[in-house]
């Protein structure tokens, strides 16, 4: 015998195996049972009736049989001793009955002969009339053979005759092997021990075989044929395909009704016998396999034994009227199989016992083996699942313990009826995880208790089988939202320090790490204290470094930390997916770094989910909004809606919970999915409230659970799930309902030492967080030790139990519980569950000391999650501290008040609150004892007022305090003040070499500092607004550098006055070099190598000072640079200023592709748009337009981002003095349309330029960018095509063009890279205005020069202008050459409008070229 585990093979048998014994086998007294082993050997087939003969007869029409088409089989005639008697091949005999088979393996051919003892041969040693009974039942059953469908596993009988004078059946011959037979060889394997494994693949094949029972008896009924015989003997089972068809023998005494009321009657017997079948063939070895009472005999069971039908010539057959009762006579012999699975057992027991505890109106019973069969099929079906497969096959503890108890067993991951959503979801991990080219995102939005959750922890194991990382957080309505992104990644992180993940992957991804963050990871350690563990860092973090950085800046520094973090965790050996629950009620930090996240083109390998209730998010909803930024940005969401599970998703989680197979509970699951509607947690819900209530209980007379259909039907309950909860909770014990309160107040997780802190003098159990646990109610982490709600709405239900007009005294009671019963040393850890629920007492408070007290704790929670960077939260927190104050506070609690308001102001900057900072730094700054205490008052609201463009009130602002720390600047600049200033600072720096400035002592005078701290604030406000004041106060800081000594300040003030240098009418290009110099060194030796001041350093350096010598292209790496920087440092403002002079740089000078420029500028754009930086969104916007009209898009940018057109923009600048907007929109049209060819707008837009320089009081600015070399170069070109027009005002435009000459000329001996193609040009113009034939060679050197340097959109522009030249010189082909070179240039630019304009010129000019003839 083979092995268990190849229980299979035991079907694979080959009979003639069974027999190979010979006489042996067949000794008279082999088989006492034989009639029963015979007919589980024998086949099934069609047959005629035939008239019996003589024996010779007989025998030869035996051997003569066949199917059609088929060799005929042949059938020995030897006989022992005679050469006349019966053939050779003998299968079976017994008391009435013998079987024997044809000798063929294939096609064989059986024969049932009726005699009256065994050692009857004749057909005269019968009477005619039992003769003729006999072969009447004999007929009955070649009748219902050849009713019952071919397809219907069946005896096929081919006739019925007579053999050796005895009535016949022959019949086609199957191989096969009978159940029984089956089993007793399966007992005596079972004899030895084998493994669980073992054990379950043998069930696991029992359970196929009682799949094919089912089946085949199911097609007997839906032909109207009650079997009646079902026993183990009668069924024979042989392997198909994989599965096992079952084959009923035996059909005399099967009954075939004409009507569905007969039917009805009397299919009962089947259903009780095959449940006998399954019990017995699902018995254990001490307990069936066939050994049992009910399996004995020669009818094999009970059912059979009480209801054979009788068959006689009247009639078709006979059974007891009604069934149903027939089965109450028979049960008391039946006892199902103990240790059956629950499944089973309740499947088993209810075909055999019924349903005692009710009356028969309310019984459970199944109404047709078609039933049955579809629930062993969902059994076999979900058997293939190895946890089902073993919780099947064994009857656990817990089972035992759900039994004595009576307790439903809730899983708390039930996933039912998402099929169509996990594929989706699974085809975006699939492509984040395969392809990994971009960031995916996917949504799912539903009602609340639909399942969103659990849909989304289905993706945790194929996500682990690709060694992928996830990263969960989930927001709470009564929770600190700012919290939740640092709190998932420091989760994250904590389970990697824990894991055994080998190092090389640790190492990795801190080198990741490290490249995208660099030294700037330090300031995310507050917020994750496990990071700084993961990276190995001992460096303290600065905790005064917020103070430096402006306005909403800091927050905005987060979002870019964040982001740049979790894109570097993921790569293609280790995906990530990040998983952020209930959206709705996310704060704007994190939406924020969600779009940062979708939009950044380096993150890879990476998939979003987020999911949230679509009923509490409409079109305004703050997150509809950020979706749509996404949206804007061309990245694809996928949305996966999930709603109500269908009555069928409901009866399957119904059958799994209960372990009642599908269509006994079906009656219970169409009432809970109608009362319901389908939403999975109030499913569940109702389930314990009705277990608790006795109406689902667990019968151990029945073996199964029970419910009491009629009292859940007429039971009244809310449609809402919430207040339904709340209504089974108040029925639970008072201890229970009190500590359910208590826990609701906590918020969403705790921990036991809370708990206990906070149950003190409220009885609340021994037991009572277990007990939860258990009934579902809450959640533990692990071994964590903390605690969360299954749901929030389960939260919400537990403190809906506090009546409305009570829960602000509640609250009140546990905060100041646990304050009272918190020691000193550790209220940092209670803190803010101290202050939540005081916060929300508060109007119960009125004694002015209490009110103190609970202002000193919301300073010291505010000021603690501030040092998180939860900037919201620590606004929330402080602000209540403020409002506990009372109006004498600046006067008895002076120091709790300016500390809530230092600390306040701070927190609002950082969120970009400007409005509220504004009101609150009121009463600071007139009630603060001493000006050094309105000095970080001060230094909040110029920061806030820089951030949002308020750059007229940020300059009054710090002119004040710089007049208050002694350094007075005037509000109105003339030209004699101007002169003054520029004498003084040249005078403090006469005689000061490089490195005696780099010498210099540091800066140590607290008020000096704090002037240059604001004099930095003033130098974005100034350079837009008031280009003079803004040299005064870069003139201001070099002196006071030199006067009082260095600090990091200083290097932006050398930077400054350096780019100041070289844009001064004395061109002192080196005294500028030196003064870059002298910065770059002063920031590395102040600052270190990656210094906060870099991006400021950068954009003077290298946006203009060092554009005077070395080639453009090399500064576009130092801009992208100076970015990163500073948004890690958190200087967004001079970060973005880096990027948006990449982009002028790309564009204008350097001449990059406008098509790919133009993609990833609009991402920056919209990324200004979010830090609400107004300058850089304005700039950036022009370069974009620049790049549209030149491609020849119909697309207003200005429209999109500010709602004007370029018209209304051009007057909003000058209306509001905005200088260098102006000049930045003139230049760009300027440019756009000269190259377009409008040459009378474009020199319309050199006057309007030209006309803003004229008013502006000092004819100075503190720099140049690259953009003014491009401008005068177009200058130039404009002067030189009007000059040649010979117009009246000819000399003017001579005059423009000679000095953008001479301008060009001194550049270009600076940097012959960028300069020297565009002065090759301008000569190349002037002489063609002045008909000098060295015109010619000019426009060939620019061509040259342009190629050389990588100018590819100026080569064009050299190109074009040489065609029009020789054109002039009536030289056709050359010209059309240089036409085309022209259109290949401005193509590969991106110009589409050039390309068109050129294209015109050649279709002209080519039908006058030779070569076109």
């Amino acid at each position: 015998m083979e092995d268990i585990d190849h229980s299979d093979d035991l079907f694979n048998l080959d009979l003639d195996s069974l027999f190979e014994g010979g006489d042996d086998l067949l000794a008279p007294g082999h088989h006492d049972n034989s009639y029963s082993l015979a007919a589980d050997l024998t086949g099934v087939g069609f047959g005629s009736n035939n008239d019996g003969g003589d024996n010779n007869d007989d025998a030869a029409k035996f051997s003569s049989l066949s199917l059609p088409s088929e060799t005929p089989p042949r059938l020995s005639t030897s006989t022992n001793n005679n050469n006349d008697g019966p053939p050779q091949l003998i299968v079976s005999k017994s008391n009435g009955t013998s079987i024997y088979r044809s000798a063929q393996k294939l096609n064989a051919v059986g024969i049932k002969v009726i005699h009256q003892n065994d050692h009857l041969q004749v057909a005269d040693t019968l009477s005619p009339s039992n003769f003729n009974l006999t072969m009447n039942k004999l007929v009955h059953e070649e009748t219902v053979s050849k009713l019952l469908p071919p397809d219907v596993n069946k005896r096929h009988v081919i006739e019925v005759s007579s053999f050796n004078g005895s009535p016949a059946l022959y019949f086609k011959w199957e191989n096969g092997i009978t159940c029984k037979e089956w089993l007793d060889k399966v007992r005596i394997q079972q004899q030895t021990t084998h493994s669980q494994k073992e054990a379950a693949a043998k069930f696991t094949v029992r359970l196929r075989a009682a799949v094919a029972i089912a089946k085949t008896l199911t097609q007997f009924h839906q032909s109207r044929v009650v079997y009646n015989a079902l026993t183990l003997d009668n069924i024979v089972l042989t392997p198909f395909e994989g599965d096992y068809l079952a084959t009923f023998i035996d059909l005399s005494d099967a009954v075939i009704c004409n009507d569905e009321k007969t039917f009805d009657e009397r299919k009962g017997v089947d259903l009780t016998n095959l449940g006998i079948v399954l019990n017995q063939l699902f018995q254990k070895a001490d307990g069936g396999g066939g050994e049992s009472s009910a399996g004995r005999g020669t009818g094999g069971g009970l059912a059979s034994s009480r209801r054979r039908v009788s068959v006689n010539s009247d009639t078709e057959g006979e059974v007891p009227s009604n069934t149903r009762n027939a089965k109450k006579r028979g049960k008391q012999q039946i006892t199902p199989g103990e240790g059956l699975p629950l499944y089973l057992r309740a499947m088993v027991s209810t075909l055999l016992i019924g349903d005692e505890e009710h009356d028969d109106s309310q019984q459970l019973r199944y109404e047709s083996a078609n039933a049955v069969y579809e629930d062993l099929k969902v059994m076999a079906t979900q058997s293939t699942d190895v946890d089902r497969r073993n919780s099947y096959f064994k009857e656990t503890e817990a089972d035992h313990e759900v039994i004595i108890h009576s307790r439903l067993k809730l899983p708390k991951d039930l996933f039912y009826g998402r099929q169509v959503q996990m594929s989706m979801i699974m085809h975006q991990l699939q492509s984040a995880t395969m392809l990994g080219d971009q960031p995916l995102m996917a949504l799912i939005a539903g009602y609340p208790g639909t399942g969103k959750s659990t849909l989304v922890d289905q993706i945790k194991k194929p996500l682990a089988d690709k060694d992928g990382l996830i990263i969960e957080g989930k927001f709470d309505s009564s929770a600190c939202p700012d919290k939740v992104l640092a709190s998932a990644l420091d989760s994250f992180f904590t389970d990697i320090n824990a894991s055994n993940a080998g190092e090389n992957a640790h190492m990795s991804m801190r080198w990741r790490i490290s490249d995208a963050v660099g030294s700037g990871v330090s300031c995310l350690y507050d917020s994750i204290p496990s990071l700084r563990t993961f990276m190995d860092d001992g460096t303290e973090v600065d905790r005064s470094e917020g103070r430096k950085i402006a306005g909403n800046s800091l927050d905005q520094r987060l979002k870019y930390m964040f982001c740049k973090l979790i894109s570097a965790i993921p790569c293609r050996s280790q995906p990530l997916v990040l998983v952020l629950d209930d959206l709705q009620w996310a704060d704007e930090m994190t939406l924020g770094v969600i779009r940062m996240l979708m939009t950044d083109p380096d993150i890879r390998y990476f998939l979003f989910l987020g999911c949230y209730r679509e009923n509490e998010v409409n079109d305004s909803h703050m997150l509809s909004t950020s979706l749509n930024d996404i949206r804007e940005q061309g990245i694809n969401i996928m949305t996966i809606k999930v709603g109500a599970i269908e009555k069928e998703s409901t009866n399957a989680l119904i059958s799994d919970v209960m372990c009642l197979p599908p269509n006994l509970c079906r009656p219970l699951s169409n009432v809970v999915h109608r009362k319901t509607g389908g939403i999975i947690m109030f499913v569940l819900r109702l389930l314990a409230s009705l277990n608790d209530e006795e109406l689902i209980w667990y019968s151990i007379k029945s073996r199964r659970w029970m419910f009491d259909l009629q009292k859940i039907e007429l039971k009244e309950m809310s449609e809402d799930v919430v207040k339904h909860m709340t209504e089974h909770m108040s029925r639970l014990p008072k201890k229970m309902q009190m500590g359910l309160k208590l826990c609701a107040c906590l918020g969403p997780k705790f921990d036991t030492a809370i708990v206990e802190k906070v149950q003190r003098g409220a009885n609340i159990g021994d037991n009572f967080l277990e007990s939860c646990v258990d009934d579902g109610f809450l959640q533990i982490k692990g071994d964590s030790g903390f605690y969360t709600w299954a749901h929030d709405q389960v939260q919400q239900a537990a403190y809906e139990l506090i009546p409305l007009q009570q829960r602000e005294k509640f609250h009140l009671l546990i905060g100041s519980r646990l304050f009272l019963s918190t020691s000193s040393a550790e209220i940092d850890k209670f803190i803010f569950y101290i202050v939540d629920n005081m916060n929300r007492g508060v109007t119960l408070v009125d004694n002015p000391q209490q009110k103190y007290e609970m202002a000193e704790l919301n300073l010291r929670a505010g000021e603690k999650i501030l040092e998180r960077h939860s900037f919201q939260s620590s606004v929330k927190y402080l602000m209540a501290g403020i409002a506990l104050l009372e109006n004498d506070s600046w006067e008895k609690k002076y120091g709790l008040t300016i500390r809530l308001h230092d600390a306040a102001s701070e927190a609002l900057c950082a969120t970009g609150d400007f409005p509220k900072l504004t009101a609150l730094a009121e009463k600071p700054l007139i009630y603060a004892r001493c000006f050094q205490d309105k000095l970080n008052i001060y230094n909040n609201l110029v920061r806030a007022l820089s951030s949002s463009g308020e750059n007229e009130e940020c300059i009054s602002r710090c002119v004040s305090v710089l007049s208050q720390l002694g350094e007075f600047l005037p509000k109105h600049i003339t030209p004699d003040i101007y002169r003054e200033e520029v004498a003084k600072v040249k005078q403090a720096l006469i005689g000061q070499s490089k490195q005696d400035l780099l010498s210099l002592p540091v800066m140590t005078k607290a008020k000096k500092l704090t002037a240059m701290r604001f004099l930095n604030h003033m130098l974005i406000a100034t350079y837009s607004t008031n280009p003079p004041l803004n040299l005064l106060v870069v003139f201001r800081m070099v002196r006071m550098t030199v006067d009082f000594g260095v600090c990091n300040i200083s290097a932006v003030g050398f930077a400054c006055y350096g780019a100041w240098l070289a844009s001064s009418p004395n061109d002192e290009y080196e005294g500028a070099f030196t003064m870059g110099r002298v910065a770059s060194d002063l920031m590395k030796k102040l600052c270190g190598a990656e210094a906060e001041i870099l991006p400021r350093i950068y954009l003077l350096v290298y946006g203009m000072i060092n554009i005077y010598k070395e080639p453009w292209q090399a500064s576009l790496c130092k801009y992208s640079e100076a970015f990163d920087a500073g948004m890690i440092s958190g200087d967004t403002e001079y970060a973005l200023s880096n990027i948006t002079l990449y982009y002028m740089l790309s564009l204008f000078n350097c001449g990059s592709n406008l098509k790919e420029t133009s993609q990833s500028l609009h991402k920056f754009v919209t990324r200004a748009l979010q830090y609400q930086h107004q300058t850089a969104v304005r700039t950036l916007a022009i370069s974009e337009q620049m790049a549209y009209d030149l491609m020849g898009l119909k697309k207003n940018c200005y429209e999109a981002h500010f709602g004007l057109d370029e018209e209304a923009l051009k007057n909003f600048f000058v209306r509001n003095k905005l200088a260098n907007m102006s000049r930045n929109l003139y230049q760009k049209i300027k440019y756009v349309t000269y190259m377009c060819g409008d040459m009378d707008a474009a020199a319309k837009h050199y006057d309007l330029q030209e006309a803003l320089n004229a008013n502006c009081s000092v004819q100075a600015t503190t720099g140049r960018t690259s953009f003014f070399f491009i401008s005068t170069f177009i200058d130039g070109l404009i002067g030189l095509y009007f000059a040649r027009k010979h117009r009246e005002d000819e000399a003017k435009w001579t005059h423009v063009a000679e000095k953008a000459i001479e301008l060009m000329k001194k550049w270009t001996d600076g940097s012959s890279w960028n300069c020297a193609n565009k002065l090759y040009l301008l000569q190349a113009e002037y002489f063609f205005l002045k008909n000098d034939e060295r015109a010619y060679a000019c426009y060939r050197a620019s061509i040259t020069k342009a190629r050389e340097h990588k100018f590819n959109h100026e080569e064009g522009l050299a190109h074009e202008k040489l065609a029009t030249y020789l054109l002039y010189k009536n030289q056709h082909d050359e010209a059309l050459q240089h036409f085309q070179n022209a259109k290949k240039c401005y193509a590969t630019w991106g110009a589409n409008v050039l390309v068109q304009r050129v294209e015109k010129a050649i279709t002209i000019l080519s039908p006058l070229c030779v070569g076109s003839i």
